[in-house]
């Protein structure tokens, strides 16, 4: 008997009957529901949708499940993904000089909390090998100038393929990835941004903040896109500052932010709870 459970993400235009015919087609061949929720924008008429059920009994194998639904997902011209919870997802981490969200997302690792592979670390610093060492991961180090950064990239592309990595995550890197870069890669790639987007975007967030004089601060986990800083967010999270902080003091406060925001960003989206449309993201909690 497997513990496995298989999870259904699907997107399409809203129609009568979805619903029914998804938990049918699963009900068919002898599964079981144990999770589902789905939403539709009245506005755009998108329809979205996360099931999660067991595949004890069920009678069509693994890797035939996604040509057996198919006749369905034609009829409503759906996009649709399937995985499964007994493979874990191969994360490439991306990091310059900061290592506090490095260091986050390797101890909740090693702790079993976000149930990932690391097979490999890259940085522009050799700053934060010592980290990689410690927690027994590959480590590449690759400098980068302007005069180096497209050949720089390719490195890059070429060690994640290596490692054949499903999620790239932008820990903390200080360095503006590239178009190319983001249509070669092949998976999605998420970044921790230090602003509530989408107000601050760009370099020293923390400092025009406190130059505005604002009230709260906080942290934004996206997937990266071609435009800066406005790639579809997953998780926000903010903290209240006050006249008497100063620039590292909400530095400090924002960094407490980056750590639990990217945390949840990478969970969310191993757990397949995440579903963009447009600009948008649908966020199954």
């Amino acid at each position: 008997m497997s513990n496995s459970t298989a999870i259904l993400l699907i997107t399409c235009k809203d129609h009568k009957g979805l619903v029914a015919r998804v938990s049918g087609f699963i009900h068919e061949f002898g599964g079981n529901i144990l999770d589902s929720d789905h939403h539709t924008d009245r506005e755009t008429g998108d329809f979205l949708m996360r099931t999660v059920f067991d595949l004890a009994g069920f009678q069509i194998p693994q890797e035939e499940i996604a040509n057996a639904f198919g006749p369905i997902a034609k009829i409503f011209n759906m996009n649709f993904q399937i995985y499964f919870s007994d493979r874990k997802p191969r994360i490439g981490i991306l990091v310059s000089q900061y290592d506090h969200c490095l260091v986050d997302v390797l101890q909740r690792h090693r702790r079993g909390e976000l149930a990932i592979e690391i097979p490999v670390i890259v940085s522009n610093h050799q700053t934060t090998e010592w980290w990689a060492n410690l927690f027994h991961i590959p480590f590449r180090h690759f400098p980068v100038t302007p005069q180096t950064k497209e050949q720089q990239e390719r490195e890059v592309l070429a060690v994640f393929r290596e490692h054949q990595v499903e999620l790239v995550v932008m820990a903390r890197y200080m360095q503006i990835v590239s178009e190319e870069f983001l249509q070669e890669i092949g998976c999605p790639v998420v970044n921790i941004h230090h602003s509530f987007l989408p107000a601050f975007v760009g370099a020293k967030p923390y400092h025009q903040a406190y130059d505005r004089g604002v009230k709260i601060i906080g942290a934004t986990a996206h997937y990266a896109t071609r435009d800066l800083d406005e790639g579809p967010i997953i998780e926000q999270d903010v903290v209240r500052v006050g006249h008497r902080d100063t620039v590292q003091d909400l530095i400090r406060k924002g960094r407490d932010l980056e750590v639990l925001v990217l945390a949840r960003a990478i969970r969310l989206h191993v757990e397949h709870r995440v579903l963009v449309y447009g600009r948008k993201t649908v966020v199954f909690d």
